[in-house]
């Protein structure tokens, strides 16, 4: 047994259907592939230490992005509720020392890696409480860095981008400490498939321009009205709907799509998101850090329409910065903003180009070396490699 499979991981993540859970799952297929005998549990940190306030400030956060959010867009990130709220967040993080304590007792981590900030306080206060020499490694899966990250005790960040970086140096995290390697995702996005079987596979014509169009693991947005804004459109596309756990629009959609001669295929989830982004000209979508991560690793132009207050606006500030998306204010105008794009293929290349040039394939096997304390250069190993250990969840 090698050094690296006596090593004890820990990762961490909040809230089941998420992007931080995600990335998590990406890391720990990428630490088994590269030592299959090395343990690396996951557990939901929030889950774990406060179940009853996880179900809690779930339905209040969906509650206010649903009905009020503005007062979350207030609220994120805000300098002045982050300060007044440092004495709630020292409770929680000391009073949950005591399961931090079995846990701690049942993995014995020498390494914890979070993908969020929450879960990433608690372990960081308590190492620094007990005088642990446990390296602790924040992961981010979002473009714009809040401060709920800034804790002591924490041994590395892993940011998605050079500005990401600039803006914890100015919270004042030691640059040597900050590592640009991007958000963690599956490697079979860094690989590029053929795909004109991938068409066929899904009934679908690989001639005719295909718009994706996702919603989100909640479904949330307006996806019903974006799809009956692009019915109206004459330039002849095909369209494939994700909508997520989002049964009713699910159904509403599966209703409406009989309305037109377009090809439209609507589903709840996929397990090859891969194989549709490749087949897409362009993605209609939510910005989340996880679908922006794929997105760019597949070159894809974003279409972003209602994105939510906070993570998401930033992401959004990021994606039109850098000349990889649109944002679109208004759902009536999402079918003519995209005929203009499909009729502009050197706006499309741009933006394409832009895409790859700002994606950051091989994040999940850096953070690996990382966490296995191997070199900090870039990895060069084919992604194809690893695509057969990759379970599609």
């Amino acid at each position: 047994m090698t050094p690296e499979e006596k090593r004890r991981i820990l990762l961490m993540y909040i809230t089941k259907v998420s992007g931080h859970r995600q990335a998590t799952v990406a890391v720990q297929q990428a630490l088994k592939k590269m030592h299959p005998s090395l343990e690396a549990p996951m557990v939901n940190g929030f889950g774990h230490t406060y179940p009853i306030l996880e179900k809690v400030v779930n339905h209040a956060y969906m509650s206010v992005i649903k009905s009020t959010p503005f007062v979350w867009d207030y609220m994120y990130d805000n300098p002045k509720l982050v300060k007044n709220s440092q004495s709630i967040k020292q409770f929680l993080h000391k009073s949950s020392h005591e399961k931090m304590e079995r846990l701690f007792e049942r993995h014995n981590p020498d390494t914890v890696v979070c993908t969020q900030a929450f879960p990433c306080g608690m372990v960081a206060d308590y190492k620094m409480s007990k005088k642990l020499d446990t390296t602790i490694i924040g992961v981010l899966t979002d473009f714009a860095p809040h401060s709920f990250w800034i804790n002591e005790g924490v041994d590395y960040y892993v940011v998605p981008s050079l500005e990401a970086k600039e803006r914890f140096i100015k919270k004042g995290v030691p640059a040597d400490a900050i590592k640009v390697y991007g958000i963690p995702i599956r490697t079979k996005f860094s690989v590029q498939l053929n795909r004109n079987p991938i068409a066929e596979k899904m009934g679908l014509d690989p001639d005719v321009p295909t718009v994706l169009i996702m919603g989100g693991g909640q479904g949330l947005g307006p996806i019903k009205k974006i799809v009956k804004s692009l019915m109206k459109v004459k330039l002849n596309f095909q369209m494939v709907v994700l909508a997520g756990v989002n049964k009713k629009v699910v159904t509403n959609l599966q209703k409406e799509v009989k309305k037109t001669e377009k090809k439209i295929l609507v589903f709840e989830f996929a397990t090859n998101v891969d194989e549709l982004m490749e087949l897409a000209a362009l993605i209609i979508t939510k910005p989340g850090g996880i679908t922006t991560a794929e997105s760019l690793a597949k070159g894809l132009p974003m279409v972003i329409v209602d994105p939510l207050p906070g993570q998401e606006m930033r992401n959004t500030d990021f994606l039109i910065k850098k000349g990889i998306g649109v944002r679109i204010d208004q759902t009536k105008d999402v079918g003519e903003e995209v005929e203009l794009l499909l009729r502009s293929p050197n706006k499309l290349a741009e933006m394409s180009r832009a895409a790859y040039e700002n994606a950051r394939p091989h994040a999940t096997l850096d953070v690996a070396k990382l966490i296995l304390n191997q070199s900090d250069d870039r990895i060069e190993t084919d992604p194809n490699e690893f695509l057969q250990f990759e379970n599609y969840v």
